[in-house]
């Protein structure tokens, strides 16, 4: 087995692990930059683009779209439809495609897995935009399954994405390890059982 020394940065366990399941957005690939301008783009349409500032974006990673509408709404007492603002976010992001790159050491210790280990995606992200990142990135044939917003009921922080993931690859999840970026995803695969590898954020020269 590889060690953690093999991917630096990266504080990955040498063993004790059946399953690796991945988070996407953050953690895989480098694209919360083109999240956000989605984002300010889609709000932006509906007048409210000062309710979500970069930082309070940041915080909320990992989580549902739908789900961060419905805080924004109740939080600022605004009645934005979750299912047009979510439209709007998600077609303003398939034109920033062009924008994302692989966080290296993540799919570096990815790829070093391919015929050894079942591996998954386990994403707050939508099917459709999921499935678009792995292929612009080249990693659309690495993974046993890719688990979306749209296969489960409640999302990051919950577990239930996690959980699917290791019924999927047929593993326990107290024999998976999960790599993240955000509090809402690492507490969802902490709540499942898995032993979780936090993946700082890229480094970004302004």
């Amino acid at each position: 087995m590889l060690s953690m020394t093999d991917f630096a940065g990266l504080d990955i366990p040498k063993d004790g692990y059946d399953a690796v399941i991945f988070d996407l957005d953050g953690t895989l690939v480098d694209s919360m930059p083109a999240h956000f301008a989605a984002w300010c783009e889609a709000l932006s349409k509906q007048d409210a683009a000062h309710i979500f500032p970069e930082d309070v974006f940041y915080a909320m990673g990992g989580r549902p779209t739908h789900d961060i509408i419905s805080e924004l709404n109740g939080e600022f007492g605004l009645h934005l439809d979750p299912n047009e603002v979510a439209i709007d976010k998600r077609n303003a992001f398939l034109e920033h495609l062009d924008d994302i790159v692989l966080i290296d050491e993540v799919a570096d210790f990815a790829k070093s897995l391919r015929g050894k280990f079942p591996l998954a995606i386990a994403t707050g992200g939508t099917r459709l935009v999921s499935e678009k990142i792995l292929q612009k990135v080249g990693l659309s044939d690495l993974f046993d399954e890719v688990v979306t917003a749209n296969d489960v009921v409640c999302g990051k922080p919950a577990p239930d994405i996690y959980r699917e993931a290791a019924s999927r690859l047929g593993v326990d999840p107290m024999r998976c390890l999960a790599f993240e970026d955000a509090a809402a995803g690492m507490m969802a695969a902490q709540s499942a059982g898995m032993t979780v590898v936090y993946v700082p954020a890229p480094v970004r020269v302004m």
